[in-house]
């Protein structure tokens, strides 16, 4: 019997399974359960593993059993940084490229207030910037004394100004906070270094959060909870897009995740201008990016993505009643578990995703503005130049499981109705439909040539104008 490999995703609703085989990477099975993190996380995963088990004709041994996890809410992190624009949002760009829920960012010095805010919070980790090197001290040394004296204690991720991080870390440690020192987020003006707090964020996951959600009760069950879900779909969507070992990937690439609660956006790319006309002006963009958008959730958020998108927009692109739109939204965030029932529902479902990924990746997306100077106007471009990128990759329910993939995925492209965001122009289009993206991910940090053999063959092909999600020339 062959070599395998059991990847495992401890989700918030499901706890999905798939075996993988590692001498010809191709799926050997499948399986889910319902998420019980929140009792024994035993149980979940081991009605998921009976269900693989039931597909796959019987038990076997796995090489490797890894998981990842974005079960009992996730990695919750709150950032703290100097200036909005600045430091903060580069704390920002850190969090969620580690495949953090960020539910809190605050800038400036921390008031009484924003600090009883953060407690309210409870988050799993503080993100703590602030500073360039060389440059203010007072502010990251005041947040550490303010976050010590709270009643906060979770960890502490220290990445601000390196003149002023030990005596910051020195206050945490004092106040009982777990410290971690590492390198500024932005130790320059303008420039970025997000990969080492990155790793600190992932390996602080590993030592304390598996802990303390209780995920470790599983150990009998599998090897390592290598990181967060989200941190292994961007992984895995860095080594389908960069390849490995001298073997190509897909090159630059967009992956669009539509999720109950979020719409969730990556991108592999460098993003600066493509026309030599074009001034970059602002934070400069990471190559790896993800963005998350909590208003744009399929069913949580189905009033909110109604009120962004526009109520009569949606109900044309439907071709229903605005009244209709209105009490289908409604009822999908009230019953966030439903799933389509007639023909009108699945008209609503089709618009409303269409809707979630036009907005998630224009706003992930840069944009273009016109600026006055003395010498005349300059084109500047603020954010993310995607145009040129050569994949989109969808997933996500009403992807996957839609009969119209590639309409929904069509709205991430360049609109001339809106030239002014930088979105893809003319990519080719897969399907994610095994949903083995964080698959990719986890089993890239051990056998980085079977997760790229696996992932390029599970990708299935979208072709423009299609209904059904298979490309009839592939």
């Amino acid at each position: 019997m062959s070599a395998a490999a059991l990847l495992i995703d401890l989700g918030s609703t499901y706890t999905k399974v798939r075996a993988v085989d590692l001498e010809n990477p191709r799926i050997l099975g499948a399986g889910q359960g319902p998420s019980t993190v929140t009792t024994d996380v035993t149980v979940g995963l081991a009605k998921a593993l009976a269900d693989l088990e039931r597909g796959m004709g019987g038990r076997r041994e796995f090489t490797y059993r890894l998981a990842s996890s974005s079960a009992a809410g996730g990695l919750r992190m709150v950032t703290v940084g100097l200036v909005r624009e600045l430091t903060a949002a580069a704390a920002r760009q850190a969090a969620l490229g580690a495949g953090a829920r960020l539910v809190g960012t605050f800038a400036y010095k921390l008031t009484a207030a924003d600090v009883a805010r953060i407690a309210d919070l409870a988050p799993d980790i503080v993100l703590l910037a602030g500073g360039t090197d060389g440059g203010n001290e007072d502010v990251i040394v005041h947040n550490a004394a303010r976050l010590a004296a709270c009643s906060v204690t979770c960890p502490v991720v220290v990445a601000g100004n390196r003149q002023a991080a030990d005596e910051a870390a020195s206050r945490l440690d004092a106040g009982g906070s777990p410290v971690t020192v590492t390198e500024n987020v932005m130790p320059e003006f303008g420039v970025l270094d997000i990969e080492p707090t990155r790793a600190a964020i992932r390996q602080i996951f590993i030592d304390r959060i598996v802990h303390a959600k209780g995920i470790d009760r599983a150990a009998e069950m599998l090897d390592r909870v290598l990181m967060p879900t989200p941190a292994a779909v961007l992984d895995g969507a860095r080594l389908l897009a960069d390849g490995c070992g001298g073997r190509p990937g897909l090159g630059s690439l967009l992956v669009v995740d539509v999720g109950g609660a979020t719409t969730d956006v990556h991108s592999v790319a460098k993003g600066g201008p493509t026309r030599t006309e074009v001034v970059y002006r602002g934070l400069p963009e990471p190559y790896l990016k993800r963005t998350v958008e909590g208003d744009l959730g399929m069913r949580h958020n189905a009033r909110s993505i109604v009120q962004a998108a526009g109520r009569e927009a949606l109900a044309d692109d439907a071709g229903l009643a605005p009244e209709r739109i209105e009490a289908l939204a409604r009822l999908a965030s009230e019953d966030v578990g439903r799933l389509p029932r007639s023909a009108e529902e699945r008209a609503f479902d089709k618009a409303l995703a269409r809707a979630a990924v036009g907005l998630a990746v224009k706003r992930h997306a840069g944009t273009l503005e016109t600026v006055h100077t003395a010498t005349g106007p300059v084109t500047v471009q603020y954010g993310k130049d995607l145009s040129a990128v050569e994949t989109i990759l969808g997933t996500g329910g009403a992807l996957v499981h839609g009969a119209q993939p590639a309409a929904i995925l069509e709205t991430a492209l360049a609109d001339d109705a809106d030239p002014l965001s930088l979105r893809p122009r003319t990519p080719r289009m897969l399907l994610d439909r095994d949903y083995i993206l964080f698959a990719c991910g986890l089993l890239g940090e051990v056998e980085p040539d079977a997760a790229l053999t696996l992932g390029l063959a599970h990708m299935h092909p979208v072709a423009y104008g299609t209904e059904n999600g298979c490309n009839p020339a592939a």
